[in-house]
């Protein structure tokens, strides 16, 4: 399903209208070839207040789906902004007196460079298994705790380090677990049937009608096709057509870089 997620914003917006129009295309065509003239009526007399029922059930599936999706994505950008908030403190905990704060702010600004070049997209988003961005962060840790480990700084900005190295570790987790997130296939699968039924249904109701009455069936279809083209967009947040920012970390790696962080 990732690589489904994966695709560009207009390719699946793309894809969804030709889909959706296959469907509405198809359904005519499979109603008349199945529906003998005869029975026609009658199809038309079942398939009228089935269209109510596929129609609520369709829009309730997509329309939780994508408040969880949308919700889903609004946590992984206040995770970001933790992080962010998490290694802006780190950096002004290595100002403490005593604390020799180059080190520490060179490693911290080769961990967040590596993030972003890394681990913000692709597969090692996911698993956290990037080899650059894994020695990035032990060697943030070993020069924040070694910092930590002397005597000279006092238990404050001793506890400070590490408390703030913590949490950014911990957001951390936080993200690589956030961005495993995919769309279950058996809940998309049934969605996918959902909107179909519902195309299909709408076509039986316009066996009497000529072809611009069957049009309607159309506008109805392209509703269906850019809601799934949505949930697809919405469905990976570090990989899809609608991500997370990494904006609040850029920010603190430019403060970093600009010397925002002085004793």
């Amino acid at each position: 399903m990732t690589w489904l997620t994966s695709l560009p914003a207009v390719v699946l917006v793309a894809a969804g209208l030709v889909l959706a129009l296959l469907a509405t295309l198809g359904g005519r065509l499979a109603v008349r070839a199945l529906v003998p003239a005869a029975e026609r009526e009658a199809a038309y007399t079942i398939a009228a207040p089935l269209m109510a029922a596929l129609g609520a059930l369709f829009a309730l599936f997509m329309g939780l789906t994508l408040a969880s999706e949308a919700s889903f994505l609004a946590s992984a950008q206040g995770i970001v902004s933790n992080e962010a908030a998490d290694a802006s403190r780190l950096a002004w905990a290595a100002t403490s007196p005593g604390v020799d704060t180059a080190p520490i702010q060179s490693a911290l600004l080769g961990y967040l460079q590596a993030t972003r070049s890394h681990e913000w997209s692709g597969g090692a988003a996911a698993n956290g298994e990037d080899s650059a961005t894994v020695r990035a962060l032990a060697n943030l840790e070993n020069t924040v705790r070694a910092q930590a480990a002397r005597t000279v700084i006092g238990t404050p900005a001793s506890t400070e380090l590490l408390a703030s190295l913590d949490a950014l570790t911990s957001d951390r987790r936080d993200r690589l677990a956030a961005a495993s997130h995919q769309l279950p296939v058996f809940y998309v699968v049934v969605l996918v049937l959902a909107g179909v039924a519902l195309i299909v249904n709408a076509s039986a109701l316009t066996l009497r009608s000529g072809r611009r009455s069957a049009l309607l069936t159309g506008s109805l279809a392209s509703v269906i096709g850019l809601s799934l083209a949505l949930l697809f967009a919405l469905g990976t947040p570090w990989r899809g057509a609608i991500t997370v920012s990494g904006q609040p970390i850029d920010a603190v790696t430019q403060g970093l870089n600009t010397g925002y962080f002085t004793p």
